[in-house]
């Protein structure tokens, strides 16, 4: 006892440990209390902390000047001096084949060896004014009679929105015959793949012997679903029932599908056979984004009258904004990233891909063409798109009656455009990378968009919304080579990037150029001059213009690749954003997925009663 009142003397903790063992509580239990309580608190701060860092940075005030018009004129020819020193490039090296490798000059045949890029260009010439390349393309156009080998497939769904949708939009951008029986017969030679119980498309198929092409029983959303613009628009302008058959088929088919898993979006997997979803994975992405795309535009395209599509597109744009958009915890970033839902497990995947950047687009866009808070003069009455979905998923759809649904939506379009420009403006290249994995702030920090907006409500609306007041591009250390350092960077800037390409991809410049169409304001003018810059600066070969990897450090490599849609949908997007005359406004035409405009049209009378349409 001697010794152990010594201890006890000597160590108060002891003491307490000695008096606590009496009474039958162990150091055990008082660090598994002193635990659970730090836990609680830890819960309890972070919950608060939410609405709190919505003040952590307060909004800044930006100036854009407005620049004359010469100014932006210049802009624009500087864009169309872009596509003729790449597509001269393309002329001397690769025509009629169908890319250019800009770095070693030799061409590859990757999309069925068909002259992809000039046909793809078409309209871009067109719209620019560039008749002697538009003349000089023609005859192999004319000369193509789209067969390829025996037994070798061609893709479905990128021959529909290059190939198909280029000879279209040049057939209705100049009333040439020749285009509209091109397109008759390369929509006809790929027509096998629609020999399915479903009427979904397969994969591919093979023009030479007539054959329906892949039999694999899953397709991906964006393949399966992005062909509807093309084959209405085709049934119109040559009579043919069959055509309009194929894009009626498939809006019937997932009008019937059982969403209710989903929120009444469509999942990236479908079963094509029997026309079902097979998974329940959430997208704007890559296996997503032009499936979402295609339900506002058909409905737009034929005038307003496709009630199917537009209910599918309230939908899954309602769907998203509740579940797939988020705050970066620091910056204030908003972004769209994918979901994933396997039993009970919810997976948030908070990666942001540049594909997903079309988005913010479609939204404007739907702001711009529909009545959001009076769709009941279009008879959708929204209750009901909503009343067979989870109590979770109308309840979700409940809380947007706080907001007036245009500008919820234009806001949401405004804040991931932001993000969209902010992901190439940090990068030292100035170009974006294809994906980046948004911090999402540890197992508290996750925060909804609409959790966020929630609170800026209650709080009496004070400033922009959240995500939406303009960010300053990241000063962060673009030097960091080590994992810690490239950690530490990821954390300032909200973000780490995982693939460093830039494909010189369209969707972020197609966003700015609609939102800048829709508003007026003049930002989205200058932050697409800001990457044209990048590209001129960065990707520019003697011979074209090339992809490029590393675009997050300060030595950048080119990759021999130049796309086919960086003339018909990148540089194309700019020039319209540069220019002020509007050769296509977004209320009479409509641009496929490729970047090819349909003008918008009417089914007439005799024509529902022929193809069955409501």
């Amino acid at each position: 006892m001697t010794i152990l009142g010594d201890i006890l003397r000597s160590n108060p903790a002891a003491k307490i440990s000695t008096s606590l063992h009496r009474k039958g509580i162990s150091i055990r239990h008082v660090a598994f209390a002193l635990a659970f309580s730090i836990s609680l608190w830890t819960i309890y701060y972070n919950y608060l902390r939410r609405s709190d860092e919505l003040q952590l940075f307060p909004e800044e005030v930006f100036y854009y000047p407005p620049e004359t018009p010469e100014v932006w004129s210049d802009r624009a020819l500087q864009v169309k001096n872009a596509f003729l020193h790449a597509y001269h490039g393309y002329e001397r090296y690769a025509f009629p084949r169908d890319e250019l490798r800009p770095l070693t000059n030799e061409s590859i045949d990757n999309f069925n060896g068909w002259g992809v890029t000039a046909v793809d260009s078409l309209d871009t010439m067109l719209l620019m004014g560039l008749q002697e390349e538009y003349k000089r393309a023609l005859p192999m156009v004319q000369q193509s009679n789209f067969s390829l080998p025996q037994n070798l497939d061609v893709p479905f769904f990128e021959t529909t929105i290059r190939y198909l949708g280029g000879l279209l939009s040049a057939y209705a951008l100049t009333n040439d015959d020749t285009l509209r029986a091109k397109a008759d017969v390369l929509g006809t030679l790929l027509s096998p793949v629609f020999n399915t119980t479903s009427g979904f498309p397969r994969f591919s198929v093979d023009t030479f012997s007539d054959y329906g092409g892949s039999h694999n029983s899953v397709g991906v959303l964006a393949e399966i679903a992005s062909f509807q613009l093309e084959y209405a628009y085709l049934g119109k302008v040559t009579g043919k029932k069959e055509h309009v058959d194929h894009a009626t088929a498939a809006t019937r088919a997932f009008a019937k599908a059982d969403l209710s898993l989903s929120g009444g979006m469509y999942p990236t997997r479908w079963d094509i056979n029997i026309g079902v979803p097979v998974n329940l994975h959430m997208s704007t992405g890559a296996l997503a984004d032009s499936g979402h795309e295609y339900t506002l535009k058909q409905y737009l395209l034929t005038a307003k009258t496709d009630k199917a599509n537009l209910e599918m597109y309230i939908r899954a744009t309602t769907h998203i904004i509740n579940n797939l958009l988020f705050i970066s915890p620091q910056r204030q970033l908003l972004y769209v990233t994918d979901i994933m839902t396997w039993k009970d497990d919810v997976r948030i995947s908070h990666q942001f891909e540049h594909l997903a950047c079309f988005f913010p687009g479609l939204l404007a866009l739907g702001v711009h063409t529909l009545p959001l808070d009076r769709l009941d003069t279009l008879g959708i009455n929204v209750t009901d798109l909503f009343k067979d979905l989870p109590v979770k998923h109308r309840k979700a759809y409940e809380e947007l009656a706080h907001f007036n649904l245009a500008d919820l939506h234009l806001w949401a379009a405004q804040g991931i455009a932001q993000t969209c420009y902010l992901t190439y403006a940090d990068q030292p290249t100035g170009l974006g990378p294809e994906t980046v994995q948004m911090r999402s702030g540890g197992p508290f920090g996750e925060i909804p968009w609409m959790e966020a907006m929630q609170v800026w409500r209650k709080r009496g609306r004070k400033g922009s919304p959240p995500g939406v007041g303009d960010k300053r591009q990241w000063a962060g250390d673009h030097n960091a080579t080590t994992a810690k350092e490239r950690d530490i960077a990821a954390n300032s800037r909200d973000y780490g990037v995982r693939n460093q390409d830039y494909y010189l991809r369209p969707e972020a410049v197609e966003s700015f150029y609609i939102l800048w169409r829709i508003t007026g304001d003049v930002r989205w003018r200058h932050r697409g001059w800001a990457v044209f810059e990048a590209i001129e600066r960065v990707a520019k070969t003697p011979s074209g213009y090339a992809s490029v990897n590393k675009v997050n450090t300060l030595k950048p490599k080119l990759q021999d690749s130049m796309p086919s849609y960086f003339l018909a949908e990148t540089l194309k997007y700019l020039y319209l954003l540069f220019t002020d005359e509007d050769p296509v406004p977004l209320d009479k035409w409509v641009f496929n997925t490729e970047a090819h405009p349909f003008p918008v049209f009417e089914w007439s009378a005799s024509e529902k009663a022929a193809y069955g349409i409501p």
